[in-house]
């Protein structure tokens, strides 16, 4: 994965930019970058944050739910290759294929 175009903590060095440039007086604007609409972007950066990281627990949780499920999928897959490869396979050679393993 390439390197971010920005610092992981950008949001901090945002807000600390938002504090400084709130103490002067009067709150200068650099062209259309106001301190209020640096606001509206630190707000938004940091909610976007939160729904990210909510996000990745949950896929996190469904790995674990879809690793345990897969898991049982295999044990049975197994189970019914071996009963076919011993019980079956030595009488129907048209069945040995499919119940060799992966």
């Amino acid at each position: 994965m390439p390197a971010k175009p920005y610092p992981t903590n950008v949001i901090k060095k945002a807000q600390g930019v938002l504090n400084g440039w709130n103490q002067i007086a009067p709150v200068p604007t650099y062209g259309t970058l106001t301190a209020a609409s640096l606001t509206t972007d630190i707000t938004s950066a940091a909610a976007m944050e939160v729904q990210i990281a909510a996000l990745e627990a949950q896929l996190a949780d469904r790995r674990v739910l879809r690793d345990a499920q897969l898991k049982s999928l295999w044990d049975k897959v197994k189970r019914v290759r071996n009963y076919v490869k011993g019980n079956l396979a030595m009488t129907r050679p048209s069945i040995r294929w499919w119940a060799a393993p992966a």
